[in-house]
């Protein structure tokens, strides 16, 4: 991974280049925890060699978990960092595209880089903190 950041004070943007083979959802939370990012937003674009995405099953609180065992490409990536229980945590949502121009989206639980991700990272001044909700089954953003 490399990243320069864009623009300076408080309000900070990032341009983060991840390379062949990095997990996605990994290494943005690395960046996210080594920068202390409070309240950011995420937009990307690329491809992956394999993902998963997720379907939130409301009855099992749980993810169904969407395997993409083939090249694929980042046609949107989109989400949040926030500062959860173990620190800034990214919230992401992707939509990729298979070969046959099939798509498949949701939660991003996992992406293998194939060749690159493109991420802008838009960061603020505010502390956003992300709450488990038992009731739910899910951390959310909780404005107090």
């Amino acid at each position: 991974m490399k990243w320069q950041q864009v623009q300076d004070g408080p309000s900070a943007v990032y341009v983060v280049v991840l390379d062949p083979d990095e997990d996605a959802v990994a290494e943005l939370t690395a960046f996210a925890r080594d920068r202390s990012l409070g309240a950011s937003q995420v937009t990307a674009v690329g491809a992956f060699s394999e993902a998963v995405v997720g379907w939130f099953d409301r009855q099992a609180k749980d993810y169904r978990r969407i395997p993409v065992r083939e090249q694929c490409e980042v046609l949107s990536l989109v989400g949040d960092i926030a500062v959860a229980d173990d620190g800034p945590t990214p919230h992401l949502h992707a939509v990729l595209g298979l070969s046959d121009g099939s798509t498949r989206g949701g939660h991003l639980l996992s992406g293998r880089v194939w060749p690159t991700l493109e991420v802008v990272v838009r960061d603020s001044p505010a502390e956003l903190a992300r709450t488990h909700r038992p009731d739910i089954g899910l951390a959310l953003i909780d404005l107090g």
